[in-house]
């Protein structure tokens, strides 16, 4: 089992443009996302996704996800390198910063079809849907965060029965109350506007004011046993934070 998972990781985790295959099923995996441009091909997997104005499907790329533990010392920026490195909650890291400010905004719930990085790590076949929920951690009307949690259908059962009716309460409460949770993989990337994930998480910004790059991680988790996916994409507004 164990080798099995590494193998998906090391295929979630990069992408080569010498083959392009392109994922028709997917083109309902961005639902919600709104304004996306095309994507270039510069070492990024492909995959289709929808123009809110056009309904017109363009491809959109996916960015370079790279193990935490591979990242060499120094190679992350300042600013945000405690925030990606950090190996606790990152809802309860940003509470501490923020203090009573603090609130998550939900953007989005709903059922949808995960990107095709997303479904290597999580072994989820291409048929099979998860319980997408997209939200942003707030300090006062300040978007610092923005979330994007992916929950098989299947992961959906017994105690983690609750992972859908969170509504406006942080998944990380919920997360790491549970001391059998488990953080089986992290990896970070460097995100731009050729990523569906940067739009989404830079909705909330002018086309002028989007900065040139983001940087984002995603967490593997085993909550009661089952697994769930968790994008966290560092906007600008975050401060930074010593080491």
């Amino acid at each position: 089992m164990a080798a099995a998972f590494a193998r998906r990781r090391q295929r979630a985790g990069s992408s080569h443009c010498s083959r392009i295959e392109i994922d028709t099923a997917a083109l309902s995996v961005l639902e919600g996302l709104h304004s996306v441009a095309p994507g270039l091909c510069d070492n990024h997997r492909l995959v289709p996704c929808r123009v809110a104005m056009s309904q017109r499907p363009v491809l959109i790329a996916e960015p370079r996800w790279i193990d935490l533990e591979r990242v060499r010392p120094g190679s992350l920026p300042g600013a945000v390198a405690p925030w990606l490195r950090d190996p606790g909650s990152l809802t309860q890291a940003v509470v501490r910063a923020c203090a009573a400010d603090f609130r998550v905004a939900v953007q989005h719930q709903g059922w949808g079809r995960a990107l095709p990085s997303e479904r290597h790590l999580l072994g989820q076949p291409l048929a099979r849907r998860c319980l997408l929920r997209e939200v942003k951690l707030l300090c006062g009307d300040r978007p610092w965060v923005f979330a994007r949690t992916l929950i098989p259908a299947t992961s959906l059962s017994g105690a983690a029965r609750r992972l859908a009716r969170l509504r406006n309460r942080p998944l990380g409460a919920l997360l790491f109350a549970d001391r059998r949770t488990r953080r089986l993989a992290t990896q970070v990337a460097r995100l731009d506007s050729r990523h569906a994930l940067y739009h989404a998480a830079c909705s909330h910004l002018r086309a002028a004011a989007r900065p040139p790059v983001i940087w984002g991680r995603r967490t593997l988790f085993r909550y009661a046993g089952k697994p769930l996916l968790v994008n966290e994409i560092f906007l600008p507004e975050i401060p930074a934070r010593g080491a």
